[in-house]
């Protein structure tokens, strides 16, 4: 991509795998076969900061009426991260053209299943 996407929230942009127009077996499928799967796979290109929570009150303690000030909002970080492959619900996702390439932006929550690659030990 030429530009900077942000992505917002619990959202991940995922890069769909290519879809299959022939069967292991090599049967050629009918265009659009694929997009009546309910699940689908690709690779995270770039995730969102995660779920938003506000951020606990400052100078005192919650259930205090002291008057503590509310110093702003921190997210909670998502389980996907940049270049896992990841199944996910195809009813949930939004499919977006960015620079010629088509993208996926899924919610974290319709996310069935991450595949990272491990890092060998040293």
């Amino acid at each position: 991509m030429g530009r900077e996407v942000i992505v917002i929230g619990d959202k991940v942009l995922v890069k769909p795998e290519e879809e299959n127009s022939k069967t292991p077996s090599g049967l050629y499928l009918p265009q659009g076969v694929a997009q009546k799967e309910e699940v689908a796979g690709g690779y995270v290109v770039n995730v969102g900061p995660g779920y938003p929570t506000a951020e606990p009150l400052a100078d005192s303690e919650p259930w205090s009426s002291g008057g503590g000030t509310r110093t702003g909002l921190r997210y909670v970080p998502l389980q996907a991260q940049k270049g896992d492959f990841v199944i996910f619900l195809r009813s949930n996702a939004v499919e977006v053209e960015i620079d010629g390439g088509t993208y996926q932006i899924v919610p974290h929550s319709a996310i069935l299943l991450i595949i990272r690659d491990k890092l060998p030990l040293p």
